[in-house]
Formats: structure tokens, C-alpha cells, sequence
């Protein structure tokens, strides 16, 4: 709320207090005459102010605004980007030589003091941006006063006392590095946030700050068991540190979690592993052959199994199985072909076909035949179980795939001639 009080200032010794503050000022003869009154833009003033903008010449600017005015918008936005306090692109502040005496000073001001006390600056112009959390500004500042500590050059002014001087270096580098890693957590740098933070560690093994902060990147970088020793150490050192018992609870949750993720996947390996033994086991004891390919086809989850328990020697094997009508480059897939099941079970419910207009597929019209191991085909007896087709015999299942050729008894002749020179070619 604004204040109700005049405002009071300071007056000068050789102050006149006879004089009446309040009285009205004489007119002075010697001042130049007032210039016309321009009357305020109320009703009926409109067309007033328009004769006046027109008939009255514009005031002559000042010399110094004069000369801005002579200047083209680049021409200043060049002009202010040389002035440290509107400068926005370093790489254009200087003048055709590449100088800027003003920057120059800045710079040297920056550097006066002992290299502490420079050292020093640099923290506390962190601090301030820190506190306005402006964490990209602050860490740079703590990172320009880290490099003048661990800087091997010696511009700097000599310090009175050495002592001293190695103490502020000591205490300034610690505090530069925390509240760095502080920065660095907000941004998200994980992991630099973890090197400041062992950097502090160094310097100060103490510092409960610094195991915090490490135990909130590792949590975040999910390196629990890490996260979880960095605070058990701070927690050591402060036990009552509400911060560090609240990051050390959620290292401790997510712990329980990860290794209740890690039994379970170790579990659904040992399944999968035992699944994979028992299939393999069933296939060579009923003797089918298989083989894999560098490019096996794209089928999701459909593969070769034992329905209804994968972990059960008594489970009957299912094939996923495609139907070929190479004369109409047509198809139809079948996920799970048991072994005790014939051709004709499945033909019975996919015929007819819908696109088969000329009805040249019917169970007693049709002939199918399977790929064998050497390139070549075996004609399969449509009421045989597939097992009796696949067992001990030439049949090769590709990919976990079972490929069945059907094809019209009339073209048969055709398509075997078709896939002989193909096979040839």
C-alpha cells in the first residue's frame, strides 16, 4: 500500500528557512515565453488536434538523441550489443579489431583481489542466481570459481596473510563444488551432479549435503544399492537428517520392488528354459525335423508348443501352419495345428474357399503336398494325422512354420513341373 507521508529528504546546511515553500512561484521575465497550450482530446477537440499535428512542426530532438536518431534499427541493435549492460552476443561486442575496452574492464574488475577473494565473487554471484533459481547461470558461476581456484596461472593480487588466504581457497572450493551439484540436480545432471558431490567427499568426508545429494542423482539414475549406501554413510554422520531418511526410505522401496522384478524374470527364464528343453525333447523323440533361417518370418506369438502344458511330456505338439494355393497365390494361416490332426479336419471348415469361383476346391478335388529336407516335395495323404505325415519321414518344418501345399488334382501335373525348375533354376 503506497504511503500516506510526504516524502522527507535531507536539506543542505546553507539551506534559506525563511523561504515560504508553499508560496506560488513568481513568473521569471527573463524565461522564454510557455509554448501554446495543446487543450486535452475531450468531445469536440478532435478536429483541433488534428489541425495542430498537422500545422505544428515536430520539437528538434536533443544532440544526443539526434545522433541516435540518425542511426538505421541494425545499426543500434550493433551499436547496444557493445555495451556490457545490453550485450547479447559476446562474439559481435568488439569493434573492427576485435576490441571492446569496456568488456575489457569488466573483465579485469573480475579478476582484482586475491585469487580467494575472486573465488569468492564468483560463489556469491552463484549463490544469487541460485536463489533465483536460475540453476544454468548459477552453475556456471560456481564453475568460473572452481577454475580460478585450480588454475596454474598467478594474475592475481598477493594475499597479506597466506593462511588465511588457504583457508577461504579450502572453503570456497567446497561450497563451489555442493552447490554446484546442487544446480546439476535440478538440471537433471545426474551424473555430474555424482562427481561434484564425490569432489566435496574429497575434500570434506563430512559433508552430509554431499551424500544427500549423491543418494537423490544415484536414486534418480536408478543405482539403487549405490543411492542406498550414500545415504546409509550421510545418515551416519546425522541421523536425525529428515532429507536423508526420506531419500534412504525410497532407496529402500525401490530395492524391495527391483529385486521382486529381478526373482520374477529369473522365474519366466527358468520356464522358458524348461519349456524349451521339453519341446526339444519331444520333437527328436518323435523324430521331426526342423531348422531355423536367418530370416524367419514375422508370426508374433505363434510357435511351435505343447498345448495344453508346455512343462507336460503328455502335451500333444501344435504347429503353426500356413495353406498354400500356389495356382491363386492365395492362403490361409492356421496358429495351432495339432499333431493328432489331419488335413481334411482343417479343410472341412476352410472350404469352400470365397474367392474359389470356379469351384476348383473341394476335399475330394484337391491334392497337398509338403517341402522335404532336400528341396524337394512329398505328397501328404489328407486323412493321415499330421504326426504320422511329419515323423521320421523327409518333411521339414522351416521356422517353426509347417508349409502345405493345396492344389487342384488337374494342375498338380503344372505346379510340380513349376517348382522342379524352379528348384533347378
Amino acid at each position: 500500500m503506497a504511503s500516506t507521508h510526504p516524502r522527507i529528504e535531507e536539506l543542505p546546511d546553507d539551506f534559506d528557512e525563511s523561504l515560504d515553500l508553499n508560496a506560488p512561484t513568481p513568473p521569471n521575465p527573463t524565461a522564454p515565453a510557455a509554448e501554446a497550450e495543446i487543450p486535452l482530446p475531450l468531445r469536440g477537440n478532435e478536429e483541433r488536434l488534428r489541425q495542430l499535428d498537422e500545422s505544428t512542426p515536430a520539437p528538434k530532438l536533443p544532440p544526443a538523441m539526434a545522433a541516435v536518431d540518425s542511426h538505421t534499427t541494425d545499426e543500434l541493435a550493433d551499436i547496444l550489443n557493445k555495451t556490457p549492460l545490453f550485450m547479447t552476443d559476446i562474439s559481435k561486442a568488439g569493434d573492427e579489431n576485435g576490441e571492446n575496452i569496456m568488456l575489457d574492464a569488466l573483465r579485469a574488475l573480475q579478476n582484482e583481489g586475491t585469487r580467494g577473494e575472486v573465488a569468492q565473487g564468483f560463489r556469491e554471484q552463484g549463490n544469487e542466481a541460485a536463489k533465483e533459481k536460475r540453476w544454468v547461470d548459477a552453475k556456471e558461476f560456481y564453475t568460473k570459481g572452481i577454475a580460478v581456484i585450480r588454475s596454474k596461472e598467478s594474475k592475481w593480487d598477493k594475499p597479506e596473510d597466506e593462511e588465511e588466504e588457504r583457508k577461504l581457497l579450502r572453503q570456497v572450493e567446497e561450497a563451489s563444488y555442493i552447490n554446484r551439484a546442487l544446480c546439476h540436480l535440478e538440471l537433471k545432471n545426474y551424473r555430474s551432479t555424482t562427481l561434484d558431490c564425490a569432489a566435496v567427499l574429497k575434500l570434506n568426508p563430512k559433508n552430509v549435503k554431499a551424500y544427500y545429494r549423491s543418494a537423490m542423482a544415484l536414486y534418480a539414475l536408478d543405482r539403487i544399492p549405490e543411492a542406498e549406501d550414500a545415504a546409509t554413510r550421510g545418515l551416519a554422520l546425522d541421523p536425525e537428517n529428515k532429507p536423508l531418511q526420506t531419500v534412504a526410505a525410497k532407496a529402500s522401496e525401490r530395492k524391495v520392488a527391483l529385486e521382486r522384478i529381478a526373482a520374477k524374470r529369473k522365474a519366466e527364464d527358468e520356464r522358458t528354459k524348461k519349456e524349451k528343453l521339453l519341446l526339444s525333447t519331444a520333437l527328436r523323440a518323435r523324430q521331426i525335423r526342423t531348422r531355423k533361417t536367418n530370416q524367419p518370418p514375422e508370426m508374433e506369438d505363434a510357435t511351435i508348443r505343447l498345448s495344453p502344458d508346455p512343462l507336460s511330456p503328455e502335451s500333444t505338439l501344435e504347429f503353426p501352419t500356413v495353406l498354400l494355393y500356389p495356382v491363386d497365390a492365395q492362403s490361409d494361416f492356421i496358429k495351432a495345428f495339432s499333431e493328432m490332426h489331419s488335413i481334411q479336419d482343417h479343410l472341412e471348415y476352410i472350404f469352400p474357399l470365397p474367392w474359389d469361383t470356379k469351384k476348383e476346391y473341394t476335399l475330394d478335388s484337391v491334392e497337398c503336398y509338403m517341402d522335404t529336407h532336400t528341396g524337394g516335395l512329398v505328397k501328404a495323404g489328407k486323412k493321415m494325422p499330421l504326426l504320422q505325415i511329419l515323423s521320421g519321414s523327409k518333411v521339414e518344418v522351416v521356422d517353426e512354420l509347417l508349409r502345405i501345399y493345396v492344389v487342384p488334382v488337374k494342375k498338380s501335373k503344372e505346379f510340380i513341373a513349376a517348382m522342379k525348375a524352379r528348384k533347378e533354376g
